[in-house]
């Protein structure tokens, strides 16, 4: 259900703008797509795991933000970067 150390490190590796980035919005979003996939995992087994859901729904609504952000500030990186993550059917 968590994230590794090794993971993160991998996701802020692939999204990241220039080395040393952990805090622009693509890094940020890729982290809570990779905590949100864990998370839907979670839940196929605990189905009655409320709380747990309560902060999977606040981490959707906070990626939810941070692309709304993205898609106003740069709307290329935002396509490119739903892309990438594979949000969007």
């Amino acid at each position: 259900m968590a994230v590794t150390v090794a993971e993160k490190a991998q996701v802020i590796a692939d999204h990241q703008r220039s080395k040393g980035d952990t805090g622009s919005p693509e890094v940020q979003i890729a982290l809570l797509t990779t905590r949100i996939n864990g998370l839907t995992d979670h839940f196929k087994e605990h189905v009655k795991d409320h709380h747990s859901r309560r902060g999977l729904l606040r981490m959707v609504s906070r990626r939810r933000k941070l692309l709304d952000y993205l898609k106003s500030r740069n709307t290329d990186g935002y396509r490119s970067l739903i892309e990438k993550l594979g949000l969007r059917k």
